[in-house]
């Protein structure tokens, strides 16, 4: 009989409840290729805008009328159970997390995938359910505060957003830069992302931070509330407003700034960098993890078979950082 693993299928785009669970023979991995069997897996808002194929300008490359790799996740993590005969970099029997990146996949029992992809060892110190989730708030936060702007010490940041998956990070990564950070959240989350490194909280439920006089050297928009036109006062006269939220009037404001010497627009996809940078930037992550300078923020655990509760739970906007399935 054909060994079999559980996994979530997208058969067309919309709400949670397109997600279908589906049964599907166990692959035998390539010369390349490990086979994991995945212990916990990221349920993050780009899986959830996958699945309901938005931005619409985004069904030219994920499919028109369905997604053409119809699996749900990205973020993953767990053990190796074999491997290809070329594979160097890993065994059976390590502890592994990643990314399943365009291949998605990730939430389900067993997936696939090329040791040279963003897949690294796990180390003791993060448990399953943490390790599955730094691919998507830790690493678009790293790459977007030290590659896209290079924060550093003394810098002003303010963070929209700040107690989401990205937000939750990038408090925690630009405070361990030396930046001063001020972040936006609801009331409930304003001792939580305090307690992550901000300086200063804006309760958004009662004050707009662009109604406020303070002048800023990144604004980092996690969420795509804002945007570059209407945040642009709000930056100093060679700021950056950064959002890992693609639209077109982020594409605009992209192209016309760069046409200027002061305040810039950056957008970068951060799961198409090149897997070993991406394994460079989780290296200086995981040495954060160690020194207890991030720690990635778990909101919900749901058990694997009750992933579209999960993706409705991620969709209400309030979660602390990450939810994760098992």
């Amino acid at each position: 009989m054909t060994a079999t693993f559980s996994a979530w299928s997208i058969e067309r785009y919309g709400a949670p409840d397109r997600l279908t669970p589906v049964t599907l023979p166990i692959p035998t991995p390539g010369p390349t290729e490990v086979l994991i069997r995945i212990h916990a897996s990221a349920v993050t808002r780009a899986d959830g805008m996958m699945r309901a194929g938005t931005p619409r300008f985004a069904r030219l490359f994920l499919g028109l009328r369905r997604p053409r790799q119809n699996l749900s996740g990205t973020g993953l993590s767990g053990e190796v159970i074999a491997v290809g005969d070329r594979v160097s970099r890993f065994a059976v029997g390590d502890a592994v997390f990643g990314e399943a990146g365009l291949k998605f996949g990730a939430n389900a029992s067993h997936i696939c995938l090329d040791e040279s992809s963003i897949l690294m060892k796990k180390p003791h110190t993060l448990s399953h359910e943490e390790a599955a989730v730094m691919c998507d708030g830790p690493l678009t936060s790293y790459h977007f505060l030290h590659k896209l702007t290079q924060v550093k010490a003394g810098q002003r940041i303010v963070i929209l957003g700040g107690a989401g998956s990205l937000g939750s990070a990038a408090v925690q990564i630009a405070a361990a830069a030396g930046a001063h950070v001020t972040a936006t959240c609801s009331t409930r989350n304003t001792f939580f992302v305090a307690g992550l490194g901000a300086e200063r909280i804006i309760d958004y439920t009662r004050e707009d931070f662009r109604a406020l006089p303070d002048r800023y050297d990144v604004i980092f928009d996690t969420i795509g509330v804002s945007s570059f036109g209407a945040a642009k006062a709000r930056l100093t006269d060679t700021g950056h407003y950064i959002c890992p939220v693609l639209t077109l009037r982020l594409v605009g404001a992209m192209l016309l700034s760069r046409l200027t010497s002061g305040r810039r627009a950056f957008f970068a996809a951060t799961g198409l960098q090149a897997p070993e940078k991406l394994r460079s930037h989780l290296d200086h992550l995981l040495t954060m993890v160690d020194v207890g300078t991030l720690c990635p923020v778990l909101d919900r655990v749901y058990p694997l078979a009750d992933l579209i509760e999960a993706h409705r739970h991620m969709e209400t906007g309030h979660k602390r950082g990450n939810v994760v399935v098992v």
